[in-house]
C-alpha cells in the first residue's frame, strides 16, 4: 500500500488531499500542515503540525510515516528547500528544489531566464536592486506594474490605476521595496484579458491542465483590493469564452520553453506543476509571472475534473514517464467560489473585522464541493481566521448549471460570511468577451 506524504494546510491541498484518496490504489495519506485544516485532517491516516521553514521536521515526518513520495502545495516549503531536504534523504516529491523554485520566488531570475533563452511572453522589464536608473525607466513607460523580488502572498504585484497613479508615486514605491526585498521588477502594464494554465512537468515533457481564470479583487464587478483569490472558473470545452485554442498552445509552448531552460539553466529537471499566469493581449500571449505550485483557487477547478489516477500522475511526474500516459479530465464547467469573513480584505479597524474570529455553520450544499482553507475546528463547531474560509465549487455540464450549484451552496453556510456572487455568471463573463473583440477589433 503506497504512503504519501502532504504538505500543506489549504483549500488547494484539501482538493489534492482528495485526488489521492481518490486513488483506485488505496493509498495512505500523511499530512504535515501549518495549521490543522479538518478536512485534511480527516483524509489522513496521521497529521503533523509543525513550520514549513523547518524541512528537518517534515523529512522526520516523513521517514516515520514511510511514505513512498511526497506533494508539496504551497510555495512556502518550496522556497525553504524541503524538496531538496527530501531527497537527501531518499524521498522523492512531486515539486521543485529549491534552487528551480526560483521560478516563483525571484521574478527577476523568472524574467532574466525568457530573456536569455530567446523564449517569447516578456513584457518590457528591467530588474533593480539598487534606484539607480528606476525613474530614466519608469519613463519609458506608459503604463507601469512592480513587483518585488520575493514571495509576497499573491498580493505583492503593485498596478498602475490600481495602487497608484504618478511615476513619483512608482519611483517612491520602489525605494520603499528595495528597504526589504533584495530587488524590484519594474515592467510595462499589459491590457487584455488573464488565464492561469496549470501544467504537469517531469523534466521532460510538459503536459496543460484545462485553463482557468481567476478573481483577484475582492468585491463584485473586479472592485477592491486585489486577494489571495476569490474564486474561479473553467469550462466544459476546456477553453475559456474569451479564449481560444491557438492561446492556449501559445502559453503551452512557452512553459515548455520554460522547462527547458530551468534544466539547461540549472542542470536539473523540474519536476512539479509549472503554474503559469498569462495575459492576451493585442499582441498575443504575455507571460505575467509562474508559480511552482498549483493555484489557489485553480486547483479546485481542475483536481476534481482530474479521470486519470493522481497517484499515477505523480509517480510518472517523479519518474519521468509522463509521455507515456494520457491524462485525461472530464469535459465540465466549474465555477469556485469562496467564502470569506465580511472583514476579509479590509482594513482592521473597520467595524466589520471582528467578523474574521467567527462560527460559521453549514447546512445542506446540495451537491457542491467544500474546500476548506483557513478554518479552526472546535468542539463546538467551525471557525473562521483572517483569511479565506471555504472554496465552494459547483461542477455541471454548463458554467451556468456549475454557477447555480455554487451560488445555492454558499447560501447554505451561515455567519458573518461574504462571496463574490458574480463569478461565473453571464454579465461579467460577457464582459470579458467584449473586452478582448474591443482590444482585437483596435489592434487590427
Amino acid at each position: 500500500m503506497t504512503h504519501v506524504l502532504l504538505i500543506g494546510n489549504g483549500a488547494r491541498e484539501h482538493a489534492i488531499a482528495e485526488a489521492i484518496r481518490r486513488s483506485e490504489q488505496s493509498p495512505r495519506l500523511y499530512s504535515f500542515m501549518k495549521t490543522n485544516n479538518p478536512g485534511i485532517a480527516a483524509l489522513s491516516e496521521e497529521i503533523c503540525l509543525g513550520r514549513y521553514d523547518r524541512p528537518k521536521e517534515i523529512v522526520a515526518f516523513a521517514r516515520k510515516a514511510d511514505v513512498a513520495f511526497a506533494v508539496v502545495g504551497p510555495e512556502d516549503p518550496l522556497s525553504h528547500g524541503v524538496v531538496d531536504a527530501l531527497a537527501e534523504a531518499g524521498i522523492l516529491a512531486v515539486g521543485p528544489t529549491q534552487s528551480l523554485a526560483r521560478l516563483e520566488t525571484s521574478k527577476s531570475f523568472t524574467r532574466n531566464l525568457l530573456e536569455k533563452y530567446n523564449i517569447p511572453g516578456n513584457p518590457r522589464f528591467r530588474n533593480f536592486q539598487s534606484s539607480d536608473g528606476i525613474e530614466a525607466f519608469l519613463d519609458e513607460l506608459d503604463g507601469i506594474v512592480i513587483k518585488p523580488d520575493g514571495l509576497t502572498g499573491g498580493k505583492g504585484v503593485l498596478v498602475q490605476g490600481d495602487h497608484f497613479q504618478t511615476r513619483s508615486e512608482a519611483r517612491d514605491l520602489c525605494r520603499d521595496i528595495l528597504k526589504s526585498h533584495p530587488g524590484v521588477t519594474v515592467e510595462e502594464k499589459l491590457e487584455g484579458e488573464e488565464f492561469s494554465l496549470q501544467c504537469l512537468c517531469d523534466g521532460r515533457t510538459v503536459v496543460a491542465t484545462p485553463p482557468v481564470q481567476d478573481h483577484k479583487r475582492r468585491f463584485v464587478d473586479d472592485r477592491g483590493p486585489n486577494t489571495g483569490g476569490m474564486g474561479s472558473y473553467s469550462d466544459a470545452d476546456h477553453l475559456l469564452p474569451f479564449l481560444d485554442a491557438s492561446a492556449v498552445a501559445e502559453a503551452l509552448a512557452i512553459t515548455r520553453q520554460v522547462a527547458d531552460a530551468l534544466c539547461r539553466e540549472t542542470g536539473i529537471p523540474y519536476k512539479g506543476i509549472m503554474y503559469g499566469g498569462f495575459i492576451i493581449t493585442r499582441s498575443g500571449v504575455k507571460l505575467i509571472e509562474y508559480n511552482a505550485r498549483f493555484g489557489d483557487p485553480e486547483a479546485m477547478n481542475i483536481l476534481p475534473l482530474l479521470k486519470t489516477d493522481f497517484i499515477d500522475v505523480c509517480r510518472a511526474i517523479i519518474e519521468g514517464t509522463l509521455d507515456r500516459m494520457d491524462i485525461v479530465f472530464d469535459n465540465k464547467a466549474t465555477v469556485c467560489k469562496y467564502v470569506v469573513p465580511t472583514g476579509y480584505g479590509l482594513p482592521q479597524d473597520h467595524p466589520e473585522a471582528a467578523s474574521t474570529s467567527s462560527r460559521i455553520e453549514i447546512g445542506e450544499v446540495q451537491g457542491a464541493r467544500l474546500y476548506y482553507s483557513s478554518i479552526d475546528q472546535r468542539t463546538d463547531g467551525l471557525y473562521m481566521t483572517s483569511s479565506r474560509a471555504i472554496g465552494v465549487v459547483g461542477i455541471a455540464d454548463s458554467l451556468a448549471e456549475a454557477e447555480q450549484i455554487a451560488e445555492r451552496a454558499v447560501g447554505a453556510i451561515r455567519g458573518p460570511v461574504d462571496h463574490r456572487p458574480d463569478i461565473g455568471t453571464n454579465p461579467l463573463i460577457q464582459k470579458r468577451v467584449q473586452h478582448m473583440k474591443t482590444l482585437k477589433a483596435e489592434s487590427i
